[in-house]
Parts: structure tokens; sequence; C-alpha cells
């Protein structure tokens, strides 16, 4: 924000009301504005305030998480907003299309995770030449010899 007198001090909240209310921890909000995804002001005592639309901000970034999104990509759609403004019914109506096309995503993911599962249980073989869980389509084979899958090396993609 850009100068004190732009804001009614009503409708400043401290940081510690902010984190109390959002149910975001007060090192999460510092790093938020640290990546400008929210704002604060500064007033006399150079403690942060935030504008209240903050809360519906921090509501967004949070779901958002949830949902499975970076916060690089959550600074990308905040960005169509403007710094102290609140998302409006038709940001959110939106925005929500991108997540209903996210959770539809990662619910396919967890479907074939669970038919993945249900071979495993069924077969019981633990093996890592066929086992579609810890080595899709054998791909520490092409890793080399030894113990890849405990070593921590990175797969060559399919």
């Amino acid at each position: 924000m850009s100068a004190k007198s732009e804001m009614n001090e009503a409708t400043l909240l401290s940081i510690g009301e902010v984190a109390a209310r959002s149910g975001v921890a007060a090192s999460a909000l510092r790093y938020y504005e640290s990546l400008g995804l929210i704002q604060s002001v500064r007033q006399g005592s150079s403690r942060r305030h935030f504008p209240r639309a903050s809360l519906r901000r921090i509501a967004f970034i949070v779901f958002s998480q949830r949902i499975g999104y970076t916060l690089e990509e959550i600074a990308e759609q905040l960005n169509g907003l403007g710094v102290n403004r609140a998302p409006t019914k038709a940001d959110w109506d939106r925005m929500s299309r991108d997540w209903r096309a996210r959770v539809k995503q990662r619910i396919a993911e967890l479907q074939r995770l669970d038919m993945d599962l249900n071979h495993c249980i069924g077969c019981g073989c633990l093996s890592l030449k066929r086992c579609k869980l810890s080595n899709p389509n054998d791909r520490a084979a092409r890793a080399g010899a030894g113990a890849r899958v405990w070593m921590g090396d990175v797969y060559p993609d399919d």
C-alpha cells in the first residue's frame, strides 16, 4: 500500500490478528509478503498491519495450496487482482475453473494409484522389476545396476 492515509485504521489488522483469523502462522504471512502475495502497511511502530482484504487473499492461498498449486502458480493467479484487492465472486468463479481441472486431475491420479495398489495387494510380488508402484515400466533397470531406489537416484522418464 502506498500511504497510511489510504487506509482507515479500522480496516487494518495486526499480523497477530491476521494469523489468528486465518489460521496461518505469522512466519508464513511474512513469507507470503516477501513473495508479494500479500502486502502490509508499516505504521509508526514499524509493525506490520494488513488490509482486511488480505484475509480473503490468504484464504485463496491456503485453498490453492491444498489443491496442489505452488506458491509461484498462486502468485500468477493473484497478479491479475492487484495488490490489496480481495478476489470478487467473478474472480473466484474464474479461478475455481482452474481449481476444478486440477482437482479432477488429482482424482484421476489417485484412482490410478488405487488400481495399482489393488494389483500389488493381489500379486504380493514386491519385485522392483515388476512393481507398478516402486518401479513403473522397470525404470530402475535403465539407471544401471545396484541399489538405485534406495540411493535416491532419479529414474529416466518413460
